[in-house]
């Protein structure tokens, strides 16, 4: 039976590309606990084995390591599989900026190799893409359809933004000219669990400052504004639009609700860890590179996925800080004793 006419019902095979990664653990997880197979590819460049250690014993979880460029090992797992959700990508501000060539080849190349596969075996597909997209956008909320405004080439910072734009429309060219069946997301601040502060993810690094007694670095002036998203909040939506029989052909965005600027999180996070650290504000030259340019705000207009699933983020932006401090408290813990010793 050709796969495409499976029943997304019942339990299944998924592959997860980046799947020891932050989101890809927590969606391994979720998926796991439903009943389906799940087999994570990752290369550990920014996924950690510790993520789905808790995982190794499961027979239904597969951890295989490896490039999503190696076009035999996706066409492997592929055949193997149902339902493709496509994590794998460069991540972090920091990365974009420090290694451009890097972002966009293992971006678009790694999303046309997933394709391909997919394409061969008949698997549907969905590809997470990134609220970078709409760049300078001032019109808020964002909402799926709107045009998009980016920087300059000469600005390694929008290169991220391009190879997303560019796998949305590889990812959309494919159902509507081969009849693949994908979906595409863009994701706006996750934040949770297993998340850390290595890659420039703003929650953890504050968290993890202002739990070792650390002036809280606020880039630029601080006023940008942003709205997070929990993890387990994110994959709920992963996981049902993957199996939506409408939701094909289609992007959407995922994210929170509650708008806060930079400057007002870092408040925030002194007030959840009770720190007496102060705030430091960091020009963005400094931080990144000269000429480095920052999207204003990010809202996420949510009445297409609202419409489709009656989804909305159900954990407030306490809830997530709280959560966040819970799983960094005892890992920074952890990590003084021993260099104690």
């Amino acid at each position: 039976m050709n796969k495409a006419t499976n029943d997304l019902s019942s339990p299944l095979a998924w592959l997860i590309t980046g799947g020891a990664g932050f989101i890809g653990s927590h969606l391994a997880d979720r998926l796991l606990a439903a009943g389906h197979t799940v087999l994570a590819l990752d290369d550990l460049s920014t996924g950690r084995l510790e993520n789905v250690a808790h995982l190794a014993d499961d027979d239904r979880f597969e951890l295989h390591r490896g490039d999503i460029r190696d076009n035999s090992l996706l066409d492997e797992l592929a055949q193997r599989s149902r339902i493709i959700v496509h994590l794998a990508a460069a991540v972090g501000v920091q990365l974009i900026v420090e290694a451009p060539v890097k972002t966009i080849e293992t971006n678009v190349l790694g999303t046309q190799v997933v394709l391909e596969a997919a394409l061969r075996h008949r698997c549907r597909v969905l590809v997470a893409s990134s609220s970078e997209v709409y760049g300078k956008g001032t019109k808020i909320p964002f909402a799926e359809d709107d045009d998009v405004l980016l920087g300059p080439t000469s600005r390694n910072r929008w290169a991220y933004a391009v190879s997303k734009m560019v796998d949305e429309f590889l990812a959309l060219a494919y159902h509507r000219e081969r009849e693949l069946e994908t979906i595409c997301v863009r994701l706006f601040n996750t934040v949770g669990p297993r998340q850390t502060g290595r890659y420039g993810m703003v929650v953890p690094r504050l968290m993890s400052q202002a739990l070792r007694g650390e002036p809280l670095t606020v880039y630029g002036d601080g006023n940008q504004s942003r709205c997070f998203c929990d993890v387990r909040d994110v994959t709920d939506a992963i996981a049902r639009l993957a199996t939506h029989s409408r939701s094909t052909g289609q992007v959407f965005n995922i994210g929170g609700t509650e708008e806060i600027s930079i400057r007002d999180l870092a408040a925030r996070v002194l007030q959840v860890t009770g720190s007496q650290s102060g705030v430091q504000l960091i020009p963005y030259d400094e931080a990144y590179a000269p000429g480095f340019e920052d999207m204003q705000r990010r809202v996420p207009d949510l009445r297409r996925i609202e419409s489709l699933l009656g989804w909305r983020p159900s954990r407030t932006l306490d809830q997530i800080l709280s959560g966040v401090r819970d799983g960094l408290a005892a890992a920074v813990v952890s990590s003084d004793a021993s260099q104690a010793h």
